[in-house]
């Protein structure tokens, strides 16, 4: 059966979405995201836990932050303690995400809490929130769904898209991901 609606992204709108803070606030995070977190000039770690704190994020102790980290809104991120955000890191945080202590995101890494639903003709914004538990590693280049819950010790293989649910110490790989193995951690 032959459908014949069409996309119409002219009529797109997303005035129900809501970033959180005021559009000063957006604008100020916007140039510190620019010069402090997304630039590979700029590779100390303790000002930028400090800035996110500034701008509303949960950073715990000894989190590691390296450079050309992109961070959409600081105030819809926690990050637990000691966990480590590579190089080329995009946390694109339309909604909230949560990451455990002694998780670790590798290079390249995307966390996309956003999408479209391409049944709508209108092409609609639709978010979900990212959790990722302590001991999580997500593999470089790969990438996290919205609405994905990573257990505890769950590992994403490099270049993998996520499944919306990884269970704990449980390696994923592929896309979409599926589990292809248990985790073992040795002393």
């Amino acid at each position: 059966m032959a459908n014949n609606t069409k996309t119409e992204l002219e009529k797109y709108h997303n005035s129900w979405y809501k970033p959180g803070k005021g559009k000063i606030t957006q604008l100020l995070w916007y140039y510190t995201n620019l010069l402090f977190f997304k630039s590979a000039w700029f590779p100390f770690i303790a000002p930028k836990r400090t800035l996110l704190k500034w701008f509303g994020a949960k950073v715990g102790i000894g989190v590691v932050i390296k450079p050309a980290v992109n961070i959409k809104y600081p105030w819809k991120l926690q990050i637990d303690d000691h966990a480590w955000i590579g190089e080329g890191v995009w946390i694109d945080n339309l909604d909230e995400v949560t990451i455990g202590e002694n998780a670790c995101l590798s290079q390249g890494v995307m966390l996309l809490c956003g999408n479209h639903d391409y049944t709508k003709s209108t092409f609609d914004l639709r978010t979900e929130p990212i959790t990722l538990a302590g001991g999580v590693w997500i593999g470089a280049q790969s990438v996290v769904i919205p609405g994905t819950v990573c257990e505890s010790h769950a590992v994403l293989a490099v270049n993998s898209v996520s499944a919306k649910h990884m269970e704990a110490y449980t390696i994923y790989r592929g896309n979409p991901a599926v589990a292809v193995k248990k985790r073992e951690i040795r002393e």
